[in-house]
């Protein structure tokens, strides 16, 4: 079966409206071939290997591994007509082993800490901007969250109980904090700038979440627990309250003020503005460049923290990627014992395009990796959703759907995409994030009405009942079961897994701002207990075994709704390891029949009996 996607509701325009509504920066999704300003849009055929990666100005970086084609039903061994043989295997590139004392970031499991959301540690610093409007369920308003609060949460063990070892904070920067913004598409409510996105002095910290001090005390603590600390950071732009863009406006450091997708601007390109008061940086010019640099280096040097998460990277002209990466190599980590890796992950907001995902990861001279939109979308569709249509054809930017259904297909692109992008990358994979509805409701027996609009709702972005008609705390406990079987899939595999604050409670909400909810402390129901339980066993297991972390893996068996794979480290590795994950997403117990005998199941800490049966919506681990 074939569709064609219904672009409207994460279009260009949708872009727009997330920059208005507090999304993080610029949403594009883009469905045409054309190459990112700057980059080489890897060539990549079922033939042969991708070509012409992450051209930065600086050289081409390496190729690209072959991204596996779907050609003759595509690769893994699978087709569309059957299920997947026990010699399928899913290629794992070597990657050089870091040195001793050098964190590896193939180990980091990431929690999206939204900073003003999370929790209040110290009311005396709380902001509230006039005209920013309320709903029942959430506000486009600051709410209170600070890094006091969070540095309160990290003392108490609050993140290395739930097994998570890097925190993922929204944008530090001093923002600004005093005016609002209307939305588009007919969204007429007004918004503060409490995500971060709206810039003023990159040169100094946001009042709002408090002192520059309480920053650094907070990452302070973070190292003490053993926690990696990454910024949110906007460098595509800043506002035009700033004196930076005052100063500045007629020294050619900013592009034309030409708006995103109006008639003879560019489509959410490296030139066009976001909104009429968001000025976009002239990157091309080395005076805008260097000012940008120094910043982001300055915020390095005063507070220690361990990477960057850089927002909507395909907007920013690669000039400035390619001079951040070696002055974080020269002023930073050349000045450490050992020198660390500096991890930068990308946002490119593109659940098809992986050529243009991948065109801008390089080791040497671009970003460790991005966050990884097109699983993310077949993650939803195969575990939460038990979509019984094909899945999405890979790559291919009409939308069609040609390849295997459910956990197959899953199977199939999976093992695409391990192949996929540089040997060195780090991809971050996710279910759900602050630009997307709460991912508890597309697990819901029947998919709500509100999602089920378009062609392609596991894309949706969930704003039309971001201010009315706002969903309620989902009661069913099989969609969180649902949900903690998707967390097991990242959480298994290789990558750098992220859990989005109260995702781990299955915490509701339909698209921005709803789905950005004060975090809730106490009252959990059943079902929230035992999706969190569920979410540290697995993060424990993750951390005990680097198989998961680094391993290859192999499909033992899979249909529809289940898929059984051993996870095993390279010959010669110091920590050999295997393990084997079956994960059922039926509403039925299901049997397994190619696993050795003699193995204990590491959730449920016992012994694997003879005739091994996954129940309903679970997943087993063996050893």
């Amino acid at each position: 079966m074939t569709t064609q996607r219904k672009l409207s509701p994460l279009s260009a325009a949708f872009s727009l409206a997330c920059v208005l509504s507090a999304c993080s920066a610029a949403n594009d999704v883009s469905t045409s071939g054309t190459p990112y300003p700057g980059y080489a849009t890897p060539d990549c055929t079922s033939a042969g290997k991708c070509t012409g990666a992450a051209s930065t100005g600086q050289g081409a970086g390496a190729s690209l591994p072959d991204p596996g084609g779907t050609a003759g039903g595509g690769t893994g061994g699978m087709n569309s007509a059957g299920g997947m043989n026990s010699t399928g295997s899913a290629g794992s590139p070597e990657v050089p082993p870091v040195k001793e004392g050098v964190f590896d970031w193939r180990d980091a499991v990431i929690y999206f800490v939204f900073v003003d959301r999370f929790f209040d540690g110290d009311p005396s610093n709380n902001c509230n901007v006039s005209g920013a409007q309320a709903s029942a369920t959430t506000s486009a308003n600051y709410l209170g969250g600070d890094w006091a609060g969070v540095t309160q949460k990290i003392k108490a063990g609050y993140f290395n109980d739930l097994g998570v070892n890097t925190l993922w904070l929204t944008v530090p920067l001093k923002n600004a904090d005093d005016v609002t913004g209307m939305g588009t598409n007919g969204d007429s409510h007004q918004y503060s700038a409490y995500h971060g996105y709206w810039p003023k002095d990159p040169n100094a910290t946001e009042s709002c979440f408090g002192t520059e001090d309480e920053l650094k005390a907070l990452v302070a603590a973070a190292h003490d627990k053993k926690l990696k600390v990454l910024f949110d950071y906007a460098m595509v732009h800043v506002h035009t309250s700033s004196d930076v863009y005052t100063q500045h406006k007629n020294d050619g450091w900013f592009t034309p003020s030409c708006i995103c997708g109006a008639p003879g601007c560019g489509n959410y390109d490296t030139r066009c503005w976001f909104t009429p008061y968001l000025a976009h940086y002239d990157f091309t010019n080395a005076a805008t460049r260097s000012f940008s640099i120094d910043a982001a280096l300055q915020l390095i040097q005063k507070t220690n923290v361990d990477a960057f998460r850089l927002d909507a990277i395909k907007q920013v002209d690669p000039s400035w990627l390619a001079a951040l990466r070696p002055a974080i190599s020269t002023q930073i980590l050349a000045k450490q014992d050992p020198p660390q890796r500096f991890y930068m992950v990308g946002e490119t907001y593109d659940f098809q395009n992986r050529a243009l995902i991948a065109s801008m990861i390089n080791a040497s001279t671009g970003l460790d990796g991005q966050f990884d939109f097109p699983l993310r979308l077949r993650l939803v569709e195969a575990l939460l959703m038990r979509s019984t249509q094909n899945n999405l054809t890979p790559d291919d930017l009409s939308w069609s759907r040609n390849a295997p259904v459910g956990m197959q297909g899953l199977a199939q692109f999976m093992d695409s995409n391990d192949k996929f992008y540089a040997s060195s990358a780090v991809m971050s994979t996710f279910v759900g994030n602050h630009d997307l509805p709460r991912s508890i409701h597309f697990a819901e027996q029947t998919l709500p009405s509100w999602l089920a609009n378009g062609m392609n709702p596991s894309a949706g972005d969930g704003k039309s009942n971001a201010w009315t008609n706002p969903p309620a705390l989902e009661t069913d406990p099989n969609a969180y079961q649902r949900l903690a079987n998707a967390f097991a899939v990242i959480l298994t595999n290789k990558g750098a897994p992220l859990v989005y604050y109260g995702d781990e409670i299955g915490m509701p909400g339909a698209g921005d701002p709803d789905n950005r909810r004060m975090m809730p402390w106490s009252g959990y129901s059943a079902p929230q207990q035992a999706l969190l339980a569920r979410i540290q066993a697995l993060t424990a297991i993750r951390n005990a075994h680097p198989a998961m972390r680094r391993g290859t893996r192999s499909t033992l068996q899979v249909d529809a709704d289940l898929w059984v794979y051993k996870l095993t480290t390279k010959s010669g590795d110091a920590a050999p390891d295997t393990v084997y994950v079956a994960i059922n997403r039926s509403d039925a117990d299901k049997a397994v029949s190619m696993l050795p005998t003699g193995l204990t199941e590491l959730i449920t800490k016992q012994p694997a009996a003879a005739s091994v049966t996954i129940p309903a919506r679970e997943t087993r681990i063996f050893l």
